[in-house]
């Protein structure tokens, strides 16, 4: 298919998709790059009406087989319409697809004079306008009546806009309007917008009749089986309002139950008859538990392979429908049959990836309903809480490009390096999200008591450490020099953190054969001192299988009974291994990878062992909300095992600004956020950190990488007397050189206190750039070179 081309001067230098220019405002750089993506596309075009140029096409990706309609009414910003999701929500008036369409319909000349020229309809329309606010309008076509104008004056104002008093009776306006105007036409998004608006005044006038008396209203006596919290009252009757919102408090405080009253208040107030409830794997039979615990309403697990997953989509009766994030994909069409009224997501940072399958598959769900459920909305970066935000309410928070502009902190080459203006986030988000923190709710909590036990580590343990760390550290020091990373290098880096980590636990980690190493001796001591009593049970968890295996060996050894919970394990058994948990008292230890650090309910324990650190402090929180949440009656003692004098001991102090941009969002922390630099530079810093002080290159490694540029080279020896040879004064002097480069890192001044020469390797103190600072070597040695190099040259020009 031959690309769109436009006549005219040569084509623009292509624009960074990372970088706006400086000339350029913001919204200009991004309706240009839509330009410039659109009409580089191989998109299929079908024209769709009566007109050649100002009509309805259909444009169809073909990668993705997804068909749009874009509506044409002019060349100018804002002349056209998509029914694409990005022109719905960019509010710039444009897209890649009428890009692509006007690219193709400029290829011929009677195109560009009719585009040029505009076209007004000669009938009127109703349309939808996409923007900072979407509006219903009113278009008068060129063959308007005098009469429909004056009816329209009623309903809208002077520049179009459908008045907020006349919502409720636009449908009176349509029906009058078409008698008037056979041909008036109105977009399928109008009424379905008008009808959203009226949903929602409808959802409040409902449950302020139902429950006059907010938390304290008689209605919350018979709503579950079970009391609520009022803070859990507040959360259904949010969630009930707003008909699509995001449940965001901590980890521990009831999001499941909330939901679940949540659903409830819906069905009988709203006519709700099916509720999906997406999940991970390992919590849908615990779904299940608390539905039938909490209320009278039917719950079905979805599982097995396609055609019985789609049966039990097609089967009717239950009210409750329990599914998991992996198979949303496979079943899209079979869930959209069943048609849910509501839809829970559980554990929603599963889409916090907008790029991912899951994440797209998730979000084409329809439901004009939804709660979303996440202690973490946002662990890392901005893009997560929008991702996340999107299911709920794609324009909330606007365009992704100008929240992003407005709050990320950029430095010269355009990397992001902080956050601005954070509260201003959590305000925007206010009508849909509803966030408390255990702080909130302290008093019906128990106490939770944090301690840090360090561990030694054996000779054979500190050998292979300091060895990955010595690799570790020359992958930074090439960093430090070149500013950036190979793809093979990032992968050796990963590798050799991830022997350091699994070395501060056992070398049996490594090798699967030796043991050295006391965590695990540890550990077992303490629990088997902490099970003597009766009601004392013991969480334990750490990221690697083998350190499990080492544990169990001992808590056999001991005669402690045990389950183990792991990401291999089916529904069926990862279901009765916590049921085993909870009611044999004589299983005393639940070991879990961290596939148990998320949803399950095991407050049963009151004391969580972390054998090992991960580097996300998000999940180290997981962890401990299995066991200190709502519910739980006794102290909860969480017991961190820490290798001395490791990367372990060095990570006890990272990711601070993760929790930093958590607070500032979504907890009322600091508006503003330094990241430091971009995030490979802040991952690499935290290596250093973790990894404590780099060694020096030892001479093997000097031929494969140069020094870290920010410590100075050694000082070049002094220069050598003339030799006789002329060649061996030109080599000594080229040693002399490169040594310089090669040596290791020297101080400022000599072991006795004098100053020694400068460093070759300077920085510019205004730019901050580095540059090479030669000395001249003295005379005789320059003599030397000199005659070296006639000699050279004389002996070319004889042999020539």
């Amino acid at each position: 298919m031959v690309k769109a081309r436009r006549d005219g001067p040569p084509r623009k230098p292509k624009l960074s998709r990372t970088k706006k220019p400086a000339e350029m405002s913001l919204e200009d750089w991004q309706v240009e790059l839509r330009r410039q993506f659109g009409r580089e596309q191989p998109f299929r075009l079908a024209n769709r009406g009566d007109h050649p140029v100002f009509s309805r096409f259909a444009v169809q990706n073909p990668a993705s087989g997804n068909t749009y309609t874009v509506t044409i009414r002019g060349p100018r910003v804002g002349d056209n319409a998509c029914t694409c999701p990005d022109f719905t929500t960019n509010t710039l008036g444009t897209c890649k697809h009428i890009e692509f369409t006007l690219a193709r319909l400029e290829r011929k000349r009677d195109a560009r004079r009719q585009l040029r020229d505009g076209y007004q309809p000669p009938a009127s329309e109703v349309f939808l306008q996409y923007g900072s606010l979407r509006e219903v309008r009113f278009r008068p076509g060129a063959e308007c009546p005098v009469e429909l104008v004056r009816l329209a004056s009623a309903y809208f104002d002077a520049a179009g806009a459908l008045l907020p008093e006349a919502r409720d009776k636009f449908d009176d306006f349509l029906q009058q309007g078409r008698d008037l105007e056979p041909h008036l036409t109105c977009g399928d998004d109008v009424p379905a917008y008008l009808a959203e608006l009226r949903d929602a005044d409808e959802r409040r006038r409902a449950v302020g009749q139902a429950f006059p008396r907010g938390v304290r209203s008689a209605a919350f006596k018979d709503l579950l089986k079970v009391p609520l919290y009022d803070y859990q009252r507040e959360g259904a009757l949010f969630a009930a309002k707003a008909g699509r919102c995001l449940l965001g408090d901590e980890m521990g405080l009831g999001k499941t139950i909330q939901a679940i009253a949540a659903a409830e208040i819906m069905a009988r107030l709203f006519g709700v008859e099916r509720v999906l409830i997406v999940c991970p794997t390992s919590l849908k039979h615990q779904w299940q538990r608390e539905i039938a615990r909490f209320t009278g309403r039917t719950a079905g697990v979805v599982g097995g392979l396609r055609p019985r997953r789609h049966e039990q989509y097609a089967a009717p009766g239950e009210f409750f429908k329990i599914t998991n994030y992996d198979t949303v994909h496979a079943d899209l069409e079979a869930i959209e049959a069943w048609g849910p009224d509501l839809v829970i997501l559980d554990e929603a940072q599963r889409i916090k990836n907008w790029s991912t399958r899951v994440a797209r598959s998730v979000k084409k769900l329809a439901a004009p309903h939804a709660i979303v459920l996440t202690g973490t909305p946002l662990e890392n970066r901005l893009e997560e809480l929008i991702s996340i935000v999107q299911f709920v309410d794609r324009f909330r928070l606007g365009p992704t490009f100008r929240l992003l502009h407005d709050h990320q902190v950029l430095d010269e080459v355009g990397k992001v390096v902080g956050y601005r203006d954070l509260d201003k986030i959590g305000k925007t988000l206010e009508p849909v999200l509803l966030r408390r923190q255990k702080e909130q709710v302290l008093d019906q909590l128990p106490e939770r008591i944090d301690t840090t036990l360090f561990v030694p580590m054996t000779d054979q343990q500190k050998g292979e450490h300091e060895a990955a760390k010595e690799n570790v550290a020359r992958i930074v020091m090439k960093w430090r020099r070149y500013g950036f990373l190979t793809e093979a290098d990032k992968v050796r880096l990963m590798a050799q953190l991830q022997i350091m980590r699994m070395v501060c636990d056992s070398t049996y980690l490594l090798d699967g054969e030796t043991q050295h190493g006391t965590k695990a001796d540890e550990a077992a001591t303490l629990l088997g001192e902490l099970v003597e009593r009766p009601d004392t049970k013991v969480v334990v968890f750490s990221q690697w299988l083998r350190m499990h295996e080492l544990l169990m060996n001992r808590l056999k050894g001991q005669g402690v009974s045990h389950a183990f919970f792991h990401g291999g394990l089916s529904g069926k058994q990862r279901r009765d291994l916590v049921d085993r948990f909870r009611e044999d008292p004589a299983c005393k230890a639940f070991l879990a990878t961290d596939a148990g650090s998320v949803g399950l309910n095991l407050q049963h324990a009151s004391v969580v062992f972390n054998m090992d650190l991960p580097w996300n402090p998000a999940v180290l929180e997981q962890r401990i909300a299995r066991v200190h949440r709502l519910g739980q009656t006794r102290p909860v003692r969480v017991v961190n095992f820490v290798a001395r004098g490791t990367i372990e001991e060095g990570m006890l102090g990272l990711l601070k600004f993760k929790k930093s941009l958590f607070k500032g969002v979504l907890d009322g922390g600091d508006s503003e956020v330094s990241l430091g630099g971009s995030r490979l530079k802040r991952f690499m810093e935290s290596v250093e950190a973790a990894t404590e002080s780099i060694p020096a290159a030892r001479p093997s490694d000097q031929a494969e990488e140069p020094p870290d540029e920010s410590v100075e080279p050694a000082v070049p020896p002094a220069a050598p007397a003339a030799p006789a040879d002329p060649w061996t004064g030109l080599l000594q002097a080229g040693m002399a050189l490169l040594q310089t480069f090669v040596l290791p890192a020297a101080s400022a001044t000599g072991s006795n206190g004098a100053a020694v020469a400068q460093p070759l390797v300077r920085r510019d103190p205004a730019s901050g750039e580095p540059y090479l600072h030669l000395p001249v070597p003295p005379p005789e040695v320059l003599t030397q070179v000199v005659g070296a190099l006639q000699q050279l040259l004389l002996g070319l020009q004889q042999r020539g």
